[in-house]
């Protein structure tokens, strides 16, 4: 690689990456967070309006059953009718989670599995979302909104001082295996191509200092993690630096403000992604136990 990295930590043939960091005890201690037990999604709505940037297919709704289909004639049994319905998605639209086969520079994967494991005919056969084991860890909220007093202005770096900041204001000391969400506003305050342009988001030192401890999950409320524009001679580092380096998986697209209205910072993550096998990156419902 030429520069620090998680490649060969866990093995040779490590497809995991950094949720090795997340075992038994750090689940175990995760669990003290929860105070009264409630649970909050951290899902955006799923499905055709769900907005995608303009590189990636809609989603689509086809109704395979429904009540049209009785009313011009469809046998009803014993009076019993049912509606079915095929939904067809980028597993990249919404709240996702991004596979570490999703991003890469020159001619390796994470941990050096060779890009040639990803093909348009067969999908990842190495690093795919089937390998996103489903996780139970301390989650820390990086309430930038609160911080700042407003949404974070379009193209907002988010630096290790905010991310220390942060801790500071949750009142712990960041610990391995953490799952850090970014609330930026973004979401909430943006609308069409600007949410895909001009994001605040992580900055490359940001990242740097999460890999630095050891966290295991990296989430925001925002399309891409990272601050967009890329900065001038680079694209995409942060993706970079954490999916492809470290093996960190990001989720994106998260929403944030039930979480943030609750006054709570730290409390139990629930990470448990669809095991889509082949695919770089799988929708997502992670929970927040209060």
């Amino acid at each position: 690689m030429g520069t620090e990295s998680n490649w060969g930590r866990w093995g040779l043939d490590d497809e995991i990456g950094a949720l090795n960091l997340v075992d038994a005890s750090t689940t175990l201690a995760a669990l003290r967070a929860a105070e009264t037990g409630q649970v909050l999604s951290l899902a955006q709505p799923a499905g055709p309006g769900a907005g995608v940037p303009p590189h990636r297919n809609k989603s689509a709704r086809y109704m395979d059953r429904n009540a049209g289909d009785y009313a011009l004639g469809a046998r009803s049994p014993d009076g019993f009718r049912f509606a079915e319905d095929t939904v067809t998605l980028s597993t990249h639209s919404g709240t996702h989670v991004d596979a570490l086969s999703h991003a890469w520079s020159g001619e390796e994967l994470y941990n050096a599995h060779s890009a040639a494991n990803v093909r348009s005919t067969a999908g990842a056969k190495r690093l795919g979302a089937e390998k996103l084991r489903p996780v139970v860890t301390r989650g820390v909220l990086i309430d930038l909104v609160e911080a700042h007093g407003a949404p974070l202005d379009p193209s907002t770096p988010i630096d290790a001082e905010h991310l220390i900041a942060g801790y500071e204001m949750a009142a712990v000391e960041p610990s391995a295996g953490d799952a850090v969400l970014i609330r930026t506003g973004w979401w909430e305050r943006s609308h069409g191509n600007e949410y895909f342009d001009l994001e605040p988001g992580l900055s490359l030192d940001g990242a740097q200092w999460l890999v630095a401890h050891d966290v295991a999950l990296v989430g925001a409320d925002n399309y891409a993690v990272e601050v967009q524009p890329s900065p001038a001679g680079t694209t995409f580092p942060v993706h970079l630096h954490l999916l492809h380096r470290h093996g960190v998986p990001l989720i994106e697209n998260l929403a944030l403000a039930e979480l943030a209205a609750s006054g709570r910072k730290v409390f139990v993550f629930v990470f448990a992604p669809i095991p889509l096998q082949g695919s770089t990156g799988s929708p997502v419902t992670p929970l927040a136990i209060l």
